[in-house]
């Protein structure tokens, strides 16, 4: 027992296939189904029989078609007679063949496509592509001053091949071409159009690319306002120029082209320049360099002859010679002042120095004066902070000694002047003490006198600071002996200032 067929394809196996008359009928099934509807191509068979006629309808811009079945009356109704080419919109209901296995269309009614609905077409593709920025001027490309190669896609045996290429070579010779021929016009126009860009575009040794038609009428320069054409244009690496018609056909291929050339022979001009033209520019120039080359020549010549006519370029020593002069006297300027100045920067320092001299405690001293200190390095400023018998230091212009106070010498009679010394020799304790009293007394009277002296003489002396040089050599004298203390000179060692019998020399009496 036979099992029996699946309803689905997709339940069938191996095992259990579909007969192809089972698959026929599914699909005049799956068809029949389908309802009319309106669909649009270009008429490239047309062929009556009786009361019916058949045609092929093609799809303008790719390479598919389906067989058209309609009745002669539907024909006969179109106001314009249906010839090949011709572009119509039918309502038909798709029907298929079991038999033969074909899908065809079974139409009921066929009109033209006017040349009102093609315009309205292109332009709203126009507006379509202008939003995408298909037309933009930023995105196209500069044609080349002198490609390489041009290649050029145009017609078999057209008169544009013939413009483009006599035109060039007019203009330069040299000039190599690289054509693709397709067909302009007609259902398979846009695909071998678009198929030669592309080829060309992939040669690296093609510089730019030329897309040229001659004149016709709007339909046949319909598949040039192509959507397919104008976006392969638009991807293409290579720049393009197209040449379509004349000046008053514009279409959309014009406007997404890198240049548009208004025929043929205006893009076999444009592509490359002119050899005459660009020999003479070559020649202009070369004749203005020649003539700036003279021009700076000559300016250069005569320079160096007025130069050369100077005198400094006859005798060029004279210029040395009245330089050295100058550089003479300058020099001489120069070490007058130099040594003006150093003259007068001797003077000022001598002068601080004199200055410096004449405030110096040393020159104090120089002059006579002394200056008294107690043991602790304090200066004696008062006369009562002097005791007696106590150990004072005095310093004079050329050393120091110790002295010691033997009395206030107020009270003291005045006695002839003594210098009490320590015995040397053989003297005996008896006579050293008989003569201390007197001795003591005279002491510290001359010891005070000193005391006022000196304090004075600092005052003088601060006074006399700015004294003149020459008087200070005779007032050294005179100072020294009015200001020398009448003391007893005694060592700073309080041990050594002792008597030979062991005895502070303060604390004898004086002996009648």
């Amino acid at each position: 027992m036979t099992s029996p067929l699946p309803d689905k394809a997709a339940d069938t196996t191996a095992e259990q296939p579909w007969p192809v008359r089972v698959l026929s009928l599914k699909i005049s099934d799956y068809v029949d189904r389908m309802s009319q509807l309106w669909v649009e191509g270009q008429v490239v068979q047309f062929n009556p029989r009786g009361g019916t006629a058949f045609l092929t309808l093609r799809d303008p811009d790719v390479d598919m078609s389906l067989s058209v079945s309609v009745p002669m009356n539907a024909v006969n109704a179109m106001p314009i007679p249906l010839a090949q080419g011709a572009r119509v919109v039918l309502q038909a209901k798709p029907t298929f063949w079991t038999k033969r296995g074909t899908l065809q269309l079974e139409a009921r009614q066929i009109r033209p496509v006017g040349i009102g609905d093609l315009l309205a077409r292109v332009e709203i593709l126009k507006r379509t592509l202008a939003a995408e920025g298909v037309f933009d001027a930023e995105r196209k490309r500069p044609i080349p001053f002198l490609p390489r190669r041009v290649g050029l896609v145009t017609g078999r045996n057209s008169a544009a091949e013939k413009d483009v290429v006599e035109n060039a070579r007019r203009r330069w010779p040299a000039v190599a071409f690289e054509i693709r021929e397709v067909a302009v016009q007609g259902s398979s126009a846009v695909t071998e159009v678009v198929a030669a860009l592309r080829e060309l575009d992939a040669l690296p040794t093609v510089d730019v690319i030329v897309i040229a038609r001659g004149g016709g009428a709007l339909e046949e320069l319909l598949p040039f306002s192509n959507e397919a054409m104008i976006r392969a244009v638009a991807e293409a690496r290579t720049p393009v120029i197209s040449a379509i018609g004349h000046d008053v056909d514009q279409p959309l291929l014009d406007l997404v082209a890198d240049w548009r050339a208004s025929t043929p022979t205006d893009a076999g001009k444009k592509v490359v320049p002119d050899a005459a033209r660009e020999r003479s520019t070559v020649d202009g120039a070369r004749d203005r360099l020649r003539r700036a080359l003279v021009r700076r020549v000559e300016s250069e010549r005569s320079g160096l002859r007025a130069l050369v006519s100077r005198p400094v370029m006859a005798d060029p020593v004279a210029l040395v010679r009245a330089r050295r002069q100058e550089v003479a006297a300058l020099r001489s300027r120069a070490t007058t002042r130099i040594e003006a100045r150093l003259h007068r920067a001797a003077d000022q320092t001598e002068h601080l120095r004199r200055q410096v001299l004449a405030l110096s405690p040393q020159s104090t001293l120089e002059r006579g004066y002394a200056v008294v200190q107690h043991r602790d390095g304090r200066i004696v400023m008062d006369r009562d902070d002097v005791g007696v018998g106590e150990l004072l230091r005095v310093r004079v212009a050329r050393g120091d000694f110790g002295v010691r106070p033997v009395g206030d010498g107020a009270d003291d009679a005045p006695e002839p002047r003594t210098t009490r010394t320590r015995p040397t020799g053989d003297g005996t304790s008896a006579a050293r003490k008989a003569a201390r009293p007197t001795a003591r007394a005279t002491t510290s009277r001359k010891a005070a006198a000193a005391r006022n002296a000196t304090e004075a003489a600092v005052k003088q002396g601060v006074k006399k600071a700015a004294a003149a040089t020459a008087a200070r050599d005779a007032d050294t004298s005179t100072a020294k002996k009015a200001a020398t203390p009448p003391v007893e000179p005694l060592p700073l060692d309080p041990e050594t200032a002792r008597g030979d019998d062991g005895s502070d020399g303060g604390d004898d009496t004086p002996t009648s």
